[in-house]
């Protein structure tokens, strides 16, 4: 089964309202098993999503990198630029870092942002 996550644009009234479903949900014998990330505005979602950062979790999610440096190395681009899109996209949860190594968890992301 593949793993999925939203983001979404929104508010913490609206992220906790999506908490409240899902927990409404789960007490009536529902599954759930949704992943979510919010970001306050539609600037930060696009600073963190930037064509730069998809290439890379793009690269990571084919195959997952031993460090930082052999990111860098094998996107052909520089360190310091490169460990600041792994630092951000790993405080968003959308990358994973274990002993060193940058990994993907998710196959596919979804974006949503209300009107």
């Amino acid at each position: 089964m593949s793993k999925r996550v939203k983001v979404n644009v929104g508010t913490l009234d609206e992220m906790g309202q999506r908490f409240v479903n899902a927990w409404h949900r789960l007490e009536h014998g529902e599954k759930v098993r949704e992943r979510h990330l919010t970001f306050p505005d539609l600037a930060a979602m696009l600073n963190a999503l930037s064509p730069k950062r998809l290439e890379l979790l793009r690269a990571v999610h084919e195959t997952p990198a031993p460090s930082v440096k052999a990111l860098a190395e094998r996107l052909g681009r520089d360190y310091k630029r490169v460990h600041e899109d792994v630092e951000t996209l790993t405080a968003s949860g959308l990358l994973r870092r274990d002993d060193g190594s940058v990994s993907a968890p998710y196959d596919a992301i979804t974006a949503e942002m209300r009107l």
